[in-house]
């Protein structure tokens, strides 16, 4: 029973006979009330009366007719009637006379009725209009009740015993899990006493191993004492030799001061040697440009970045520089840099992936190449180009 839900139980015997009898309350306001009730009056006022040729020539009475009509439609209605509507009709006229049901009343001519009298009657009554009112009623042990309580008590013993088969199943699952614990458990309870006396071993193992080992530490300190005094001599012997190293790196630190010095002395004469290489460098290569490429001038600053090219850009460049003082309409154009406001169009031509050079037409018409970097130079060229 732990896992029978009491609530759920409680909600299967609850739930059919309110089910039950809110159904049938819903279905007596929401569709008998508020819908067929109104078609079966609706009806009755249709067939009621029937044929009236036979009424005003006195051939029949109006309440006989009214009578053999509503028994006619009863008839029809059997199906509803057997689900256990109770049907209720009653026909007044406005001033009370009843219609149907038929009632006792005193003939006063039942051998031989006058057919003009009686169609006076019934010319009379029709003049005092007819009221039809029908009342429907389901009631709870009615057929179509006690079908609704059917069906709700099963679809609850329906529920019932589908909780009953989950709980039976989960009880089930509950005692197999736990079976398997207790199994795994007792396998755990073996392990553990295996390794409990593993370590009862292990134990014995290290008190022996213990007792070895305090004994051999008592000998060594026997031999320590004993050898206390060789120790001692043997620690002075160590501090004097440490004495003489440190004497000996003192005067290896100031012959590598010295050594340091000479080396920086000789390293600023090789710089003021290769600075007045490259400042050579760059004259002869000025020289060399003027002297081939005579359609175009070159900038100083152009000279100077071109002389920091690595080799391979260097020959890439030389062959845009030739080209620009050839033919400089074949060359493609990557952008157009705009100097200040009133100075002329720059122009930026890529070469050998990373380079750079900026150049511009003067105002005859003349190829002046201002700057040759590459990207990482950029910045500063443009900054040289912006303070033109």
């Amino acid at each position: 029973m732990k896992f029978l839900s009491f609530k759920i139980l409680l909600l299967c015997i609850l739930l059919p006979p309110v089910s039950y009898i809110l159904s049938v309350e819903v279905i007596q306001r929401i569709y008998i009330d508020s819908h067929l009730k109104g078609v079966f009056t609706r009806e009755i006022q249709d067939i009621g009366v029937g044929d009236t040729r036979p009424l005003f020539e006195g051939n029949i009475r109006l309440k006989d007719a009214i009578q053999e009509n509503v028994r006619a439609y009863l008839r029809s209605k059997k199906l509803v009637i057997s689900l256990g509507l109770a049907l209720n009709i009653t026909v007044i006229t406005k001033r009370g006379t009843i219609i149907y049901p038929p009632i006792f009343e005193i003939r006063r001519d039942l051998l031989s009725p006058d057919p003009v009298v009686i169609a006076a009657d019934n010319l009379k009554l029709m003049n005092e209009g007819l009221v039809v009112n029908v009342d429907l009623m389901l009631g709870y042990m009615s057929p179509l009740s006690l079908i609704l309580l059917v069906f709700y008590t099963s679809i609850a013993l329906a529920v019932l015993y589908v909780h009953y088969q989950n709980g039976s199943r989960r009880a089930k699952a509950e005692e197999a899990r736990k079976n398997k614990e207790i199994g795994h458990l007792k396998e755990m309870e073996k392990v553990r006493m295996d390794e409990l006396d593993s370590l009862e071993r292990d134990r014995e193992q290290l008190v022996s191993e213990f007792e070895r080992i305090r004994n051999s530490l008592e000998k060594e300190k026997e031999q320590a004492l004993r050898n206390e005094d060789e120790m001692v001599a043997e620690i002075i012997t160590l501090e004097e030799r440490i004495q003489r190293n440190l004497a000996l790196q003192d005067t290896q630190k100031s012959e590598i001061e010295s050594l340091k010095e000479q080396i920086s002395l000789s390293e600023t004469k090789g710089r003021r040697k290769e600075s007045g290489g490259k400042k050579d460098s760059m004259s002869m290569l000025q020289k060399r440009f003027k002297a081939l490429y005579k359609n175009i001038s070159i900038h100083q600053r152009a000279v100077s970045g071109f002389s920091n090219l690595d080799e391979e850009q260097k020959i890439k460049g030389e062959e845009l520089i030739h080209q620009l003082n050839e033919d400089p309409g074949l060359i493609p154009i990557k952008r157009k840099v705009f100097g200040k406001k009133g100075r002329q169009t720059v122009l930026e031509i890529v070469f050998a992936y990373k380079g750079r050079l900026y150049f511009r037409k003067t105002k005859d018409g003349k190829i002046e190449i201002l700057t040759i970097g590459t990207k990482n130079t950029q910045t500063k060229d443009l900054e040289f180009l912006n303070n033109l």
